[in-house]
C-alpha cells in the first residue's frame, strides 16, 4: 500500500495571498514549501483511491482510469472543489463514499457526473481496489469521516478534518494499530480552544490516544508553520507532511 499526499495545507494554502508572515515569505521563495489543500491517493493491489478532491487540477494529475473509488471526508469546498470540473467526464461510473450529509454540496449531488455517491455506515469495513476501508466519525462543523485503510499487512489511518477524536473513534483507531497516522493539525498552541481543527497540543493528545508507529500532520496553516520556525517542537515520531510526498507502507 502506498499513499501520496497531493496537498497538505489548510483551506487557505501556503503562501496565503497577501500575507508576509515568515512562512508565506519562505513559501514564496521556495516552491518546495508551498502547500495546496489537503487530499491524497492510496494505492492498493488492484487500484487507487482518491481521498478528497480539493485541488483544482485533478484532471491534469489523474486520468479516470487512475481512480478506482473516491473517499470524501466531508463536503467543505476545500475538499471537493476539484471534483466539479470532473463532472463532465465521459468516464465509467466511479463509486464515491461519503459521510451521511444530505446537504453536502448541493450542486455536486445534483450533477455528480461519473461519481456514484454512497453513504457507508461508520465502523463497518468494506473492500475496494484490494484495500479494506473503515469509515470513522470525526469532530467537525459538518458530518465528517476519517478512514482506516488496510491491505492485510499495512495499516493507514487518515483523520482530517477534526477537533480531537470522538471516544469511540479513538478507541477503534487505537485497536486498528496504524503504521501511519495522517492527522489534522491546523494551528499552533493557542490560549482559546480551537473550533474545528486540531492545534498542536490537541494533535499530540490524538497521537497519544491512537499510538501509531508514525504520524504525519496535514491541513497545515501558515500560522502553524510560522510558529514552528521559532519553536521546533513536535510530538514524538511525528513530522509535517509535504505536498507530493509518497510513503510506501
Amino acid at each position: 500500500m502506498k499513499i501520496t499526499l497531493l496537498g497538505t495545507g489548510s483551506a487557505a494554502g501556503v503562501p496565503v495571498w497577501g500575507c508576509d508572515c515568515p512562512a508565506c515569505v519562505a513559501a514564496g521563495l521556495d516552491k518546495r514549501r508551498r502547500r495546496r489543500v489537503t487530499c491524497a491517493t492510496v494505492e492498493g493491489s488492484r487500484g487507487r483511491l482518491l481521498i478528497d478532491g480539493g485541488v483544482p487540477d485533478l484532471a491534469e494529475r489523474l486520468a479516470p482510469r487512475d481512480i478506482s473509488a473516491l473517499l470524501v471526508t466531508h463536503f467543505h469546498i476545500d475538499h471537493v472543489l476539484g471534483l466539479f470540473a470532473l463532472r463532465w467526464s465521459k468516464a465509467s461510473p466511479i463509486p464515491a463514499f461519503a459521510p451521511p450529509d444530505l446537504e453536502g454540496c448541493a450542486d455536486l449531488f445534483k450533477h455528480p457526473g461519473p461519481f456514484e455517491f454512497r453513504r457507508p455506515p461508520a465502523f463497518e469495513r468494506f473492500e475496494i481496489a484490494g484495500l479494506g476501508v473503515t469509515p470513522v466519525p470525526l469532530t467537525h462543523s459538518k458530518p465528517t469521516f476519517g478512514y482506516c485503510i488496510d491491505d492485510g499487512r499495512a495499516r493507514l489511518a487518515y483523520l482530517t478534518d477534526t477537533k480531537g477524536l470522538p471516544a469511540d473513534t479513538a478507541k477503534f483507531v487505537a485497536g486498528f494499530k496504524p503504521d501511519l497516522l495522517v492527522l489534522d493539525c491546523s494551528y499552533p498552541p493557542r490560549e482559546a480552544p480551537p473550533r474545528n481543527h486540531n492545534d498542536l497540543p490537541l494533535a499530540a493528545e490524538c497521537i497519544a490516544q491512537v499510538r501509531p508507529q508514525r504520524t504525519l500532520l496535514v491541513h497545515i496553516s501558515h500560522e502553524l508553520e510560522a510558529w514552528l520556525m521559532e519553536h521546533p517542537a513536535m510530538p514524538p515520531n511525528s513530522g509535517l507532511a509535504s505536498d507530493g510526498e509518497t510513503i510506501d507502507l
